[in-house]
């Protein structure tokens, strides 16, 4: 694991194959191997895993956005580092594997904070895991996006099959992994796989006009809602009724601003406030 240091006039820590950019209370999270189009290395996976622990508990970071260092978003596993690297090493193929998977689903996917994925250049193979795990995608327009997997012999595994059922149709799924085809920004926005495409020139800009309606939301409110959306999918109405319900009980005792008593002021008493229009002063 390389050493996480810290720089004194921010705060950041350092990281061999990551970099962390702070804007306002979005915090970039930026794999950084441009050379090889931030293919995800061991090292890579282990140092993801150390950014987002420190972007959990940075009290300044309210968005986390994931994005690639060098004009891509990631090419998916480093074939020579990651695959034949370990080939040999059983411990060390583990040790990829797990610190792998960690952060791009299991960390990403449950993150306390919203998380954005901001897609420009290629994306391919594994990088999609980490796009579909965030709880939202924005990507240039000319992105590249594909499932090659079947182009040298082998099946999209480490979860990305699975990955890409949760927010792609069968029909693109099935299409784009068998046949390896590419698909574009403009295309994954057609199809849902991300929210929004843009120009690549406007696509961090919109990306932070996005990032600044969530700074300003509660962040108790922000964190509950999500992790409310993804887990009622897969429950009947009556687990998801009782669950919600003890969700928004839960809300009332971990939320210190008093959200929705400040709202509620604002709103019947106060007659400053309009829920549909904007957001209650905090």
């Amino acid at each position: 694991m390389s050493e996480a240091k810290t720089k004194p006039s921010d705060a950041v820590i350092e990281l061999e194959n990551v970099k962390i950019e702070r804007d306002g209370a979005t915090t970039f999270i930026i794999l950084n191997r441009p050379d090889k189009r931030n293919a995800m290395s061991p090292q890579l996976h282990v140092d993801m895993g150390d950014a987002l622990d420190w972007a959990e508990m940075d009290d300044q970071t309210k968005v986390v956005v994931i994005t690639g260092a060098g004009g891509n978003f990631c090419a998916g596993q480093d074939l020579k580092l990651y695959f034949r690297g370990t080939e040999n090493d059983p411990k060390a193929r583990a040790k990829a594997r797990r610190a792998s998977h960690a952060w791009r689903w299991d960390r990403v996917s449950a993150f306390p904070k919203p998380t954005v994925a901001m897609v420009h250049g290629y994306c391919f193979g594994g990088g999609f895991t980490p796009v579909i795990a965030c709880d939202f995608a924005f990507a240039a327009d000319d992105a590249t996006f594909g499932l090659s997997e079947v182009n040298w012999g082998i099946i999209p595994g480490g979860l990305v099959a699975w990955a890409v059922t949760e927010i792609m149709g069968y029909r693109d799924a099935i299409y784009y992994a068998t046949t390896g085809e590419k698909f574009s920004g403009k295309e994954a926005a057609a199809m849902k796989f991300v929210n929004k495409s843009f120009p690549v020139e406007k696509l961090r800009e919109e990306t932070l006009a996005f990032t600044r309606k969530l700074e300003v939301k509660s962040p108790f409110a922000v964190r509950y809602t999500k992790e409310c959306i993804r887990s009622v999918r897969r429950m009947t109405k009556d687990q998801a009724y009782d669950y919600l319900n003890c969700k928004s009980d839960a809300l009332k005792h971990v939320d210190p601003e008093g959200g929705r008593q400040k709202a509620m002021t604002q709103f019947l008493d106060e007659k400053t406030f309009k829920p549909g229009l904007g957001d209650y002063k905090r």
